[in-house]
């Protein structure tokens, strides 16, 4: 099997410059390329090894924006950090941690797994989450 590494996820914003702003200024993003394309662009914002690709949407949204941990349809339900402390990131954050729902512990399953979900500028839901570990022996699929 080829190689394999996670590289980016497209969103496309009402407002791109304002989604920038968000990622860049509370989850570490920072702008990796520009794209342009006649009247518009793409950027690419990266974090690590992850990117996000901004796009100009060009349609309104064809319903409301789904609530509270994301969509259960068909359909990417959040985009999800990994933090050291949710607490500390939300006081960090602000006025800009809009939540929507929890902060919920998950340590019936792991000791330590607190999770809370964000709202970005254009409501697209972000986990924030401390204490996931991998499962030691995880079983086998089918």
């Amino acid at each position: 099997m080829a190689a394999l590494a996670f590289h980016h996820m497209a969103i496309a914003c009402k407002d791109p410059i304002a989604i920038e702003r968000f990622y860049t200024q509370h989850f570490g993003f920072r702008r990796a390329r520009v794209i342009p394309l006649g009247d518009t662009q793409i950027v690419f914002i990266r974090a690590g090894g992850a990117y996000l690709e901004l796009f100009q949407a060009k349609e309104a949204l064809p319903h409301e924006r789904a609530q509270g941990d994301g969509p259960w349809y068909p359909e990417w339900r959040h985009i999800a950090f990994k933090v050291d402390d949710v607490d500390a990131k939300v006081a960090e954050m602000g006025d800009a941690a809009v939540i929507t729902l929890g902060p919920f512990s998950f340590d019936a399953f792991i000791p330590g797994w607190r999770t809370i979900w964000l709202s970005d500028p254009e409501g697209n839901i972000i986990e924030v989450s401390q204490g996931f570990v991998d499962e030691e022996n995880p079983p086998a699929l089918g």
